[in-house]
């Protein structure tokens, strides 16, 4: 356990990537197995349940300080973070012992259907074994705000470096669905990358953000173009007579999307489908919102299946009889593609369109279309690409469309999280509504470092009131909120919910008396609406 809280310290504190690199390598190359497994685990997003609940580590945590509870309240609000808090809080440990971090993760998991005395025994030994560093991480562990920052790209070159294979079939050997408690790294790496586990699917190729026009990309002829649909990436997956729909966050989602089974039958084995899951009627996509009505819930009502009928728009084939043809060019997967998608002949599983252009200020027009076409503006694919593992410049680029936007006025901020704890950077926006202000969103992007510092500095000197961790300030601070998107909802006292809110710019020039209004956020959301029923 000391050597992974050695680590996540090492990897929390530095910026440099080659250090954090050499880091994680290290730890692989020295690390018990069973250690490297979980490590692997948590940084890939297969994170342990929680068995514990925040309330009852700050009630335990209480008892054994003594502390009144506004007092520990106050240290919350002052670091940020309750594992910190917590590790910052405690007496140094009383029986201080060694033992591995599968251990702690292990012990953990057996306690989900144990009695509440059960867990506080478990969790005051632990508190009392484990030093300030090793508590931090095993706290941070428990409540499920385990981030650090560390990227899957730099996870799979530390493997990499380590075991000296390739970093594309390294990042397919290491995918799909694994438990850390069963399965050691060396089974993962000597696995046959397609036949070891049927459900297993492929690292996602993921495009870059095209920034100014297409017309650096170079003659129009080697491209395709396709609309970029707002929906949840996935793939399907045929192999041993047997089907499974991943998320591109690596969630096995078949069960969630039963209008796919038909595809059980219908679908060649050995085959692998890229492409979105998408709400779909009338021939058009739906919003996102109504397909969020499908997400998180473990099982789907009738209701719903009918409220928010999904498709697959694929748009690539990645395994065709049972071959992984990733390195085939985009032209020829996309021909068995067609082939294929015209041979099943299903409604749920369509061709996402290619869109036929001569010229690229012809595509820049078109372009223009992409909120009638239920869409967030265009995918640009080289055709002679391969499909590649993770972010790649050069041969996919998103140009997505320009973002709706709203001048809004601050009325609340809040400390962030992690190294930002000290610092007000969340904050929420209100627009106009006669001589109301009315709240309509929270964002905490889109400020440089230099930005927030001010904010953070005029928040601390304009505070109203305060209610926990949250400051009313002066409603004075105007800035320019972007969205991708907008939709009616009953739990927000505006009537609307956006997509995607962020800090576009700080409006210094503008005064509060000239922000938009509520009219206008529903204006914005009749036009919404409008296309994306269109």
């Amino acid at each position: 356990m000391q050597q992974f809280a050695q680590l996540v310290q090492l990897l929390s504190n530095s910026t440099k990537t080659n250090e954090k690199l050499e880091a994680l390598s290290h730890y692989f190359a020295t690390a018990p197995e069973k250690d490297k497994s979980w490590v692997l685990a948590l940084f890939s997003g297969r994170r342990p349940k929680r068995t514990v609940n925040s309330t009852q580590l700050k009630t335990w945590c209480i008892q054994v300080t003594g502390l009144a509870n506004w007092l520990f309240d106050e240290c919350y609000h002052t670091v940020g973070d309750l594992a910190e808090t917590i590790a910052l809080l405690l007496p140094p440990p009383a029986t201080p012992r060694s033992a591995p971090l599968h251990y702690w993760l292990e012990q953990l998991q057996q306690l989900e259907k144990a009695t509440e005395t059960t867990k506080q025994t478990f969790i005051l030994d632990a508190w009392n074994a484990l030093d300030s560093g090793e508590r931090f991480v095993f706290n941070k562990l428990i409540t499920g705000g385990f981030r650090i920052g560390v990227s899957q790209k730099m996870m799979v070159n530390a493997l990499a470096q380590t075991y000296h294979i390739e970093a594309a079939i390294l990042s397919h050997m290491i995918s799909g669905n694994w438990d850390p408690r069963e399965v050691t790294i060396a089974n993962l790496l000597h696995q046959h990358t397609t036949g070891a586990n049927a459900s297993r699917p492929y690292p996602f190729y993921l495009a870059y953000a095209l920034e100014g026009l297409p017309e650096s990309l170079g003659a129009e002829k080697d491209w395709q173009a396709e609309w970029k649909w707002d929906g949840i990436r996935g793939q399907i997956i045929k192999r041993e007579n047997q089907l499974f729909v991943w998320s591109r966050g690596e969630e096995l989602i078949t069960e969630k999307f039963p209008e796919f089974t038909p595809l059980l039958t219908t679908l060649p084995d050995g085959t692998v489908l890229d492409g979105e899951i998408v709400t779909f009627a009338n021939g058009l996509p739906l919003s996102f919102q109504t397909l969020q009505t499908r997400i998180g819930r473990k099982n789907v009502t009738r209701k719903q299946l009918q409220e928010a009928p999904v498709i697959f728009l694929s748009y690539d084939l990645l395994e065709w009889e049972g071959s992984d043809i990733r390195e085939k060019p985009l032209a020829e997967r996309r021909a068995l593609l067609e082939q294929l998608v015209q041979q099943i002949n299903l409604p749920l599983l369509q061709l996402s369109p290619e869109i036929i252009f001569d010229a690229w200020e012809q595509l820049t027009l078109l372009r223009l279309q992409s909120r009638d076409k239920g869409s967030e503006g265009l995918m640009l694919k080289s055709k002679r690409a391969p499909y590649q593992v993770g972010r790649k410049r050069g041969d996919w680029w998103k140009w997505k469309i320009d973002p709706f936007t709203i001048d809004a006025v601050m009325i609340y901020a809040q400390k962030g999280h992690g190294r930002r704890s000290n610092l007000y950077t969340d904050y929420t926006f209100a627009v106009r509504d006669g001589d109301q202000l009315v709240p309509f969103t929270k964002a905490y992007s889109g400020l440089t470092d230099k930005e927030i510092a001010e904010v953070d500095n005029w928040v601390k000197r304009h505070s109203l009131e305060k209610f926990g961790p949250v400051r009313t300030v002066q409603p004075e601070l105007v800035f320019e909120i972007a969205f991708e998107g907008i939709a009616a909802s009953n739990r927000h006292k505006s009537g609307v919910a956006l997509r995607f809110p962020r800090i576009n710019r700080w409006r210094k020039d503008k005064p509060v008396a000239e922000i938009n209004t509520l009219d206008d956020l529903k204006t914005l959301l009749q036009l919404n609406s409008g296309q994306s029923n269109a």
